[in-house]
């Protein structure tokens, strides 16, 4: 999963970013720039299931499902609104954005601070729709593209974000290439003070947020970049200490799966056992796309063992002889948690 940081200049970006990652990349060195560094880095994400099927299987190497972070530069300039922008282009292609929103000293104004962030996405996407729209005035042959982008262009006037509009699946098709900011799944990260660490949003933060229905989490930004610094065990000591019950980077994961609808999947054996991470609803043959090209074209079918029954019986021997190894087509939908072994042929 690709998720990139956006914020406005002295929300506490990077300090989120080193926080979630682990990493120590230079905090308030923007500066008075409007120079582009973008940061990156890159965690595991922690299943006890990997871990359990590990010690199981005693694999040369265990693979973890990761996110990768793209700490973006803030007010990248009027620059960034030109098509073809580098900096638009890489913000294009993650798959969520996370605002970070400025909730600590006296000028704090993070409602003001997401208005303002939505409303520039927003104008990105329609300046993409409006050069689009002037191309295929000298181009034949895009007859469904034009009514899709005029209601675009109608929706992004009216100050009303993509991801407010329905789509048929073949519209979807004509649209997802260009990677609309305002379509993107949305996490609100408020960075409060160190002495609001562990209490949840305002009510008024919420109300904003359910009215937009956009997710939020309260984070103490530069409090919670430093016990990420910590070792496990004073870690999870201080925490205690502070009245929080788990750390920042877990609420994150377990939020932003949610609002991604993803699931995993795990291939095992005695060389990997590795975790796959595919959106809720996804077909076997897309799901061997995860793995290789070559396995989603020549799919022949797939051999599905639930996890809890694979646990239970410990084996898949165990498995094929109870009638818990099924056989499955390219449309079989794959669950959270299944053990899949794909059959192919190319």
């Amino acid at each position: 999963m690709k998720v990139g940081l956006i914020g406005q200049r002295g929300s506490g970006k990077t300090t989120i970013f080193n926080m979630l990652t682990g990493l120590e990349a230079q905090v308030g060195g923007y500066g008075g720039s409007d120079k582009a560094e973008i940061h990156l880095g890159v965690i595991k994400v922690p299943d006890e299931r990997i871990d359990r099927l590990s010690r199981i299987f005693q694999p040369k190497k265990t693979t973890y499902a990761e996110i990768r972070f793209t700490d973006f530069p803030p007010n990248p300039g009027k620059d960034a609104l030109k098509a073809g922008n580098e900096l638009l282009v890489q913000m294009r292609e993650v798959e969520a954005i996370a605002l970070v929103l400025r909730g600590f000293g006296l000028e704090a104004d993070p409602l003001k601070e997401l208005n303002d962030l939505l409303a520039e996405m927003i104008l990105a996407d329609l300046v993409v729709v409006e050069n689009r729209l002037a191309k295929l005035k000298k181009e034949k042959g895009r007859a469904q593209e034009q009514p899709l982008l005029e209601r675009c262009r109608k929706a992004l006037e009216s100050e009303t974000s993509l991801r407010d509009l329905s789509f048929l699946p073949e519209e979807e098709n004509l649209i997802s290439g260009f990677g609309f900011l305002s379509r993107q799944p949305l996490l609100a990260l408020f960075n409060t003070s160190d002495d609001r660490a562990g209490q949840p949003l305002l009510p008024a933060y919420q109300e904003e947020l359910k009215r937009r229905a956009i997710p939020g989490l309260a984070l103490a930004g530069k409090l919670e970049m430093e016990i990420a610094h910590l070792n496990e065990a004073n870690r999870e000591l201080f925490l205690r200490e502070i009245g929080i019950s788990e750390p920042a980077r877990a609420r994150f994961i377990r939020v932003s799966y949610h609002l991604l609808a993803l699931i995993s999947f795990f291939t095992t054996g005695k060389d990997e056992v590795r975790a796959w991470t595919i959106t809720r609803g996804t077909s076997a043959k897309k799901a061997a796309g995860k793995i290789h090209s070559d396995i989603e074209r020549g799919f022949i079918r797939a051999e599905v063992i639930p996890y809890e029954d694979f646990i239970a019986l410990g084996s898949e021997v165990r498995c094929r002889e109870a009638g818990k190894l099924r056989l499955e087509g390219k449309d079989y939908v794959v669950q959270d948690g299944d053990i899949v072994h794909f059959r192919f042929n190319v």
